[in-house]
């Protein structure tokens, strides 16, 4: 991942009536724009201080052919973003003594496979220093084929050899995610989708999250788009999530993504200290951010303190979840057009000050 510079925005306060434009206005023309410039099909944005959610909008099309407008409560997936949700289930679990980072993850799975470059922890699968690879091709990455449960799913990957020794170097990789998914499951004895809703979504209060199953018609799901890199749009070909469910296989919504993060922000997923555990830097070899246990670490941005969070990435998502643990403010971008990271990443930066706005 490209290093994210956290920087200040300046906006023009004024229209042209030499009125002052308020925080609602400046940004909902922020994700119009992304609509207006072809970047995007549909996207939703908002921010959550202290609880309360100020300011959340859609621009764009759900479904662009029957016109179908993508707003606050469009179901669409969120990517990578479901990775920090399997980290914090874990650290839930560590909370309550039933499983150490640093135990060996056959103690939890008994018949993965140990590996001749060293043995894995549950705290390296967290921090993407395992060694377990990332998607083999293109063919993997965009996967049809159909895995009943995570044992299968874990089955596609878990007898290759590793990049890299275990802890030795940060190498980003769902599959890992997959693994923490499954231990998840031997731990607590319920089923990865079952333990989420009752100790994630019900706490947080987030009602239209749920695992994306290949030909499960949900109502109010987006379609999926992709951009090329020439800025050509249209509908993506449907792809399996079966393979990916811990790492990238949820669906949600700007509003329950927001109380997610709120949740975190106001402990009532996690104590403040196991967070704070989260966002230590491990100062692995990587390309850009610091990455914790399921958070990248965007460091101190200069207004407003110490910035956490994770974007996402896949057929037909780009997304972004952004905490200001000093703000109390969590920021919520997605869309649902494939190669459109940029933007959705730009937008969530200015937002920042917008938000900022807001809490004045």
């Amino acid at each position: 991942m490209k290093k994210l510079i956290i920087i200040g925005i300046l906006f023009q306060t004024f229209n042209i009536f030499g009125q002052e434009r308020t925080f609602q206005t400046k940004a909902n023309d922020l994700i119009q724009k992304s609509v207006n410039e072809n970047q995007t099909i549909g996207i939703v944005a908002g921010f959550c201080i202290n609880g309360e959610i100020k300011w959340q909008e859609g621009a764009g099309y759900s479904d662009l052919k029957n016109k179908i407008a993508f707003d606050t409560s469009t179901i669409t997936r969120i990517a990578s973003i479901t990775k920090p949700m399997t980290a914090v289930a874990i650290m839930q679990l560590y909370e309550q003594d039933k499983l150490s980072l640093d135990e060996t993850i056959q103690t939890y799975l008994p018949t993965f496979p140990k590996k001749k470059e060293g043995n894995i922890t549950i705290r390296q699968l967290l921090q993407h220093s395992s060694g377990i690879a990332g998607y083999k091709n293109n063919k993997e990455q965009e996967n049809e084929t159909n895995y009943a449960n995570l044992e299968d799913a874990v089955t596609i990957f878990k007898n290759r050899d590793l990049i890299a020794s275990p802890g030795e170097a940060f190498n980003y990789t769902t599959y890992g995610y997959v693994v923490l998914g499954l231990i998840i499951e031997k731990v607590s004895g319920m089923s990865y989708e079952s333990y989420l809703k009752v100790n994630i979504w019900d706490k947080a209060q987030m009602t239209n999250t749920r695992i994306e199953y290949f030909d499960t018609v949900t109502s109010n799901k987006s379609m999926i788009y992709h951009k090329d890199s020439k800025d050509r749009i249209k509908e993506a070909k449907q792809t399996n999530l079966s393979d990916r469910i811990p790492g990238g296989g949820v669906y949600s919504t700007v509003t329950d993504m927001l109380r997610f993060g709120d949740a975190i922000l106001n402990n009532t997923l996690l104590k403040e200290t196991t967070f704070k555990m989260m966002t230590e830097n491990p100062l692995l070899k990587t390309q850009g951010n610091g990455y914790g246990l399921g958070w990248y670490l965007y460091g101190e941005n200069p207004n407003y303190g110490n910035v956490y969070g994770h974007n996402g990435t896949q057929t037909g998502a780009s997304t972004f979840l952004m905490l200001l643990p000093k703000q109390k403010t969590t920021i919520v971008v997605l869309s649902n057009t494939s190669g459109a990271i940029q933007i959705v990443t730009d937008i969530t930066i200015k937002l920042f000050d917008i938000a900022a706005e807001a809490k004045e």
